[in-house]
């Protein structure tokens, strides 16, 4: 049987309209042998604007639920989640050509690895690309990396979240997405960068959608006040997890170890 990448997307009414791009860009991924994908779209509340957009292909599935933001849907998601990596796709998103073969090759050829992310460029409304500066060299990212980066940049990643590519257990055993009104994939990345090391892939692996109506361009979203709040909860989680001691690597090393494990990737959380 296919080994299987879970790709999750999380979508409301606004983005409904992007789904069949989405689709063509994940049609279009070509997976080594043994490998396959399989599409969760999880709609963020219960209306029958999402489901007409939605392909008819066994490879996706479609589930609804009460709204809770981008978060609460791909945590939700997770239930339906199967295989050792999950990789997040936003409705408004596209993948670029071969950006799934290049995060599995990362993280199946370095088992200490967590999670992967890659360049993303911004796709304009008149179609053009744009990238912008300060993208890390491709290779590892050790621990700790992107929170010192983010904490030494006005709270801004050099890797982009909506990039991730992770291993299942391990983004589990993190609790998933944080609960978070928004910066909730922002949260996880550092959870992530706390407690495993990372990957960055140069080639752009996602072409980010720049339009009206996404979420991150509303005012709520740039609010001073709830900026500030988010960060703060996102950095504190970040320290704690950190405090803690706890680590990903690629064995579970003594018999007291506390293992929250993967037997498909052979990767283990388990504290230093």
């Amino acid at each position: 049987m296919p080994r299987r990448i879970t790709v999750i997307t999380a979508v409301h009414a606004p983005s409904a309209g992007f789904l069949p791009e989405a689709y063509a860009s994940l049609r279009a991924q070509r997976l080594p042998d043994g490998w396959e994908w399989h599409w969760v779209v999880q709609e963020d509340g219960r209306t029958d604007g999402i489901r007409p957009y939605v392909p008819a292909d066994e490879r996706v599935t479609f589930r609804q639920g009460r709204p809770g933001g981008p978060g609460v849907a791909r945590t939700i998601a997770l239930a339906q989640a199967e295989g050792p990596y999950v990789k997040i796709l936003d409705a408004d998103d596209l993948l670029t050509p071969g950006a799934l073969a290049r995060d599995l090759a990362a993280l199946e050829a370095d088992p200490t690895l967590g999670w992967a992310t890659s360049r993303a460029l911004d796709l304009l409304p008149d179609g053009t690309t744009a990238g912008f500066p300060g993208d890390p060299e491709q290779g590892p990212l050790e621990r700790g990396a992107v929170l010192a980066h983010w904490k030494a940049n006005d709270c801004l990643a050099q890797v982009h979240p909506a990039t991730l590519f992770v291993r299942r257990e391990l983004l589990l055993a993190l609790g998933g997405w944080m609960a978070l009104p928004a910066s909730e994939d922002t949260g996880l990345l550092l959870a992530l960068d706390s407690v495993s090391r990372g990957w960055f892939t140069a080639e752009p692996g996602l072409l980010y959608r720049k339009w009206e109506g996404q979420v991150t361009g509303q005012a709520a979203h740039v609010d001073p006040g709830e900026r500030e709040t988010r960060m703060a909860v996102v950095e504190a989680r970040a320290h704690a997890l950190t405090g803690l001691a706890w680590r990903h690597t690629a064995d579970a090393g003594a018999e007291d170890t506390a293992v929250l494990a993967s037997a498909d990737a052979g990767a283990v959380v388990t504290p230093e």
